[in-house]
């Protein structure tokens, strides 16, 4: 938790919770309830035993008893740091992009599936002799060595082992799909298929935007990502040279569009919720927590929101930043794009089993 502090604070002292419509954040909590469970590391906040005591008060509530729900089975704890009683709250999307299942000249560039030689290193888990940064490995017949860069894989270091499952229409929009961590892919034919996150080389994400700015291409303000995958459209020498800056790359599978209003699994392994999945650091939180939003996310006119842990991201470092799922497609895009707010985090624990009734 670093220098974070968990601040308890009186339900009714929050402005507006538990929200007057707590129903979609009861039905995620009770999809994460239900959900297979997942390795989490030692690290992270939030009684397994006193959470599933929740999930089992759950199944039985209806949606219109959500508020009363939360309220009753949760105590609410501030995160505050020296200084600050905020966090940084971001969004993330399910972007829709062309595709087609062969290469040629207008879908030259491929999407890689699982390499057989990539070992994922568990939240928490460090290997002997590596970096703890890395976050995979390669396994070679002499044993475990860092896996390949973006740069080198671009290169060819895959070998035979880079097996494409698809084709986009150029390494800016397979880009954002990595940076975003999945994807619909809308085929020649009219039909979509979900591409999914299916493990990554363990490099250390680096943000490409930040890296625009940084060299003064682009300014801060108003940079949005239609702005600036532009931008590195416009510039095809520059940009592949900031994209290889970034050496992580994620590696994807095929999987069906079951309820095309569900976005993606996320790493909870529960379909992503719009407005109500949010990823959080899965190192110092368990999936399932719901957290409340203090203030008026992306300038909705509620002082606050109700969210589900169900996601994480390799960017999502800290106790009080988050990144809200806001959906699929070009709008969901912006909006995400534009969601960059300085946010009041309050985790709902589970009450220990035994406690009195409120």
């Amino acid at each position: 938790m670093g220098d974070a502090v968990l601040e308890p604070v009186e339900a009714h002292a929050l402005a507006g919770f538990p929200e007057s419509d707590a129903g979609p954040a009861l039905i995620h909590f009770k999809a994460s309830c239900a959900a297979p469970p997942v390795t989490i590391p030692m690290t992270a906040r939030g009684s397994a035993e006193d959470l599933a005591a929740a999930c089992a008060k759950a199944v039985a509530t209806p949606a219109d008893q959500a508020a009363a729900f939360f309220t009753a089975n949760f105590t609410p704890y501030r995160i505050t740091r020296p200084g600050t009683k905020t966090g940084f709250l971001t969004g993330y999307f399910e972007p829709e992009l062309q595709g087609s299942r062969i290469p040629d000249a207008a879908f030259p560039t491929p999407v890689l599936a699982r390499p057989n030689d990539l070992v994922s290193f568990e939240p928490g888990e460090t290997r002997p002799g590596f970096d703890p940064s890395l976050r995979a490995a390669r396994a070679t017949t002499d044993g475990l060595v860092p896996y390949p860069d973006r740069a080198a894989i671009e290169d060819g270091a895959l070998g035979s082992l880079a097996r494409p499952i698809l084709y986009l229409r150029d390494a800016v929009d397979l880009f954002v799909l990595q940076v975003q961590g999945s994807g619909r892919v809308r085929l020649r034919d009219g039909s979509a298929v979900r591409v999914l996150y299916d493990g990554r080389n363990g490099r250390p994400y680096s943000s490409i935007a930040k890296r625009i700015v940084a060299e003064g291409h682009l300014p801060l303000e108003g940079l949005t990502l239609a702005r600036w995958t532009s931008w590195l459209r416009a510039n095809p020498e520059t940009a592949r040279r900031l994209m290889r800056l970034n050496a992580s790359y994620i590696f994807f599978r095929l999987a069906e569009i079951a309820d095309p209003k569900l976005g993606p699994p996320g790493a909870a392994g529960v379909p992503l919720v719009p407005g109500v999945s949010m990823a959080v650091d899965a190192n110092l939180w368990r999936y399932g927590l719901p957290f409340w939003l203090e203030g008026r996310v992306a300038g909705a006119s509620e002082p606050g929101r109700l969210v589900i842990a169900a996601d994480t991201g390799s960017a999502i470092v800290g106790p009080a930043r988050g990144d809200l799922y806001l959906g699929t497609g070009e709008a969901a895009g912006v909006a995400a794009g534009n969601l960059r707010d300085a946010i009041g985090f309050v985790v709902l624990l589970p009450k220990p089993l035994g406690s009195p009734k409120p």
